[in-house]
């Protein structure tokens, strides 16, 4: 149960940003900006491989890319929207899952909540 909360809420922290994203002609950050960021975080505390590294951009991208469509699609109806984001994101932490070693996906489990605490509102 703890774990299905921690990653409910870091799908809240990462989607919750996409909410305020804002289009790059006005002066935003664009999705791939985004995904570089999240995976830098990432990258510096899981000590990530060059491989590595360019498989969890490809996911944070194809994330953030699939959250913002389901939020344009979803708009109007909360409950679709919050099963359709679960899904979206356990899809992604059994991908990260695949790419990370064992110590990195332990790592990694720590800053998610680290993320989550300092972001919930």
């Amino acid at each position: 149960m703890k774990n299905v909360f921690a990653c409910l809420a870091f799908a809240a922290f990462v989607m919750g940003g996409i909410v305020a994203q804002a289009t790059p002609s006005d002066g935003g950050t664009s999705i791939a900006e985004r995904a570089t960021a999240m995976t830098w975080r990432i990258a510096e505390r899981t000590q990530l491989s060059e491989g590595q590294y360019i498989k969890l951009r490809r996911l944070n991208v194809s994330l953030l890319t699939e959250t913002a469509e389901l939020r344009k699609e979803f708009k109007a109806d909360p409950a679709s929207l919050d099963r359709a984001l679960a899904d979206v994101q356990m899809r992604y932490e059994w991908d990260v899952a695949a790419v990370l070693q064992p110590k990195q996906l332990a790592v990694y489990d720590g800053l998610k909540s680290e993320f989550t605490a300092a972001n919930i509102r």
